[in-house]
């Protein structure tokens, strides 16, 4: 009996020894991210320059009064944002308004008067009608009516027989008349009238119009949607015609305008994309087209103006890009070389240099190392970063570089990015 109990007693401390040896099952590790990777190329291009400019409005209008006037309301402050159109200030407009209105009720007048009259033509060319057949008629009862008091002379009175004659005579200078309305109403006099009285109505259409322009005149209004940036007259004011009440830039787009040395500049034509970069946005990208390039050139430092342009960022704080401000621009003007290139979607922008993300696979895992980059031009889809940065055949990360971070194990997979 001990044996039995000694033989048990071992059992179960094997059995509880065995439990407590397995370590204990915790949640699986989750899978590696999975990004997507283009390869990274070699391509011989212009080598990028850099050049120094200013941030300027592409448009800048300065707003001046039409009219002679006080300032009766001004309506806009320094860095309000004005629509096309919309008015920043009213001269005083009580004489010029009545006399619109009542340039404008003299029109509804001559229109209704020319309107009543083209609709009761036709109702006066029937009464005419009628008039003259009622007077045809008459005229031939009297006629007929004269011709046997004639053929009864000697049976009845002189007087009568006057009588009869004149009643023929009265009723054909009636019948005459009649007929001569229905011509007028019916032929040229009719038409020319009718001209007459459009022709008065043209003329104060004409008078509405003009103090209509009058009274726009006394009214200042944006020329297009921008931003105000200065202000030049205040209520109470008196202007003068041409003085200045506002000026207005508009900054939905921007002009960078730089400097370009002659040995360049004959490497460049409209349309020329490159990079510029705003120092007093921390360093923050943009990407820029070259617009105009001026043919004259400073005679001293033989450089040409150059404008670049530039999609500007609008938020609710108003435009990023602020006219004024120092910016860099990057442009393919050098000597052709070899240099690397690297997908836009792979350009991680938010701290103090771009940084991209390169896979590198050892031993079977994938993982990232990120590699600040210095950026040059673009070319469609992809731009080229500085020489020994990245090299040709690199995995770049394009797609879900977002999340990241050094050392992180991912599962890649290729895609294609054409190039131009």
């Amino acid at each position: 009996m001990n044996r039995n109990i000694a033989i048990a007693f071992t059992l179960l401390f094997n059995i509880t020894a065995s439990l407590f040896a397995q370590p204990p099952k915790g949640p699986a590790a989750p899978p590696a991210p999975r990004v997507f990777v283009a390869t990274a190329r070699v391509e011989t291009l212009d080598e990028p320059k850099s050049f120094v400019g200013t941030v300027m409005p592409l448009r800048k209008s300065v707003v001046g009064s039409a009219a002679p006037g006080r300032v009766e309301e001004y309506l806009v402050n320094e860095g309000d944002f004005v629509k096309k159109g919309a008015p920043i200030a009213h001269l005083r407009r009580g004489i010029i308004s009545a006399e619109k209105r009542a340039a404008e009720a003299e029109f509804e007048v001559r229109k209704s008067a020319l309107a009543e009259m083209e609709n009761s033509l036709q109702d006066e060319i029937a009464q005419a009608k009628a008039q003259v057949a009622i007077a045809e008629a008459n005229h031939r009862f009297q006629h007929a009516k004269a011709e046997r008091a004639k053929q009864l002379a000697n049976a009845i009175t002189k007087e009568a027989l006057e009588e009869a004659i004149s009643l023929e005579q009265q009723a054909q200078a009636t019948e005459n008349n009649a007929t001569a309305v229905l011509r007028l109403l019916t032929g040229n006099s009719w038409e020319q009238k009718r001209e007459q009285w459009r022709a008065r109505v043209a003329v104060q259409q004409a008078e509405v119009e003009r103090l209509s322009e009058q009274s726009d005149r006394h009214t200042m209004f944006a020329p297009f949607d921008g931003w105000v940036t200065a202000e030049f007259t205040e209520v109470g004011q008196w202007l003068m015609q041409g003085d200045k009440a506002a000026e207005i830039a508009e900054l939905g787009s921007v002009d960078v305008e730089i400097a370009v040395l002659e040995d360049y500049v004959t490497k460049l034509t409209p349309g020329v994309m490159g990079n510029v970069e705003v120092h007093a946005l921390h360093g923050q990208r943009f990407v820029g087209k070259v617009a105009i390039i001026n043919p004259q050139a400073d005679a001293r430092a033989r450089t040409f103006p150059v404008k670049v342009r530039v999609e500007n960022v609008v938020d609710e704080r108003g435009p990023l890009l602020k006219a004024g401000m120092f910016a860099r621009v990057t442009l393919p003007v050098g000597d052709a070389k070899p240099l690397p290139l690297v997908p836009k979607d792979a350009i991680s922008i938010g701290g103090r240099t771009p940084v991209i993300y390169v896979v590198d696979t050892a031993g079977g895992k994938s993982t990232v190392r990120p590699v600040p980059v210095t950026l040059g031009v673009a070319q469609g889809q992809w731009v080229s970063v500085g020489a020994n940065e990245v090299n040709a055949g690199d995995s770049v990360v394009v797609e879900g570089n977002e999340r990241l971070r050094p050392g992180m194990e991912v599962r890649a997979e290729p895609i294609q990015i054409s190039f131009p």
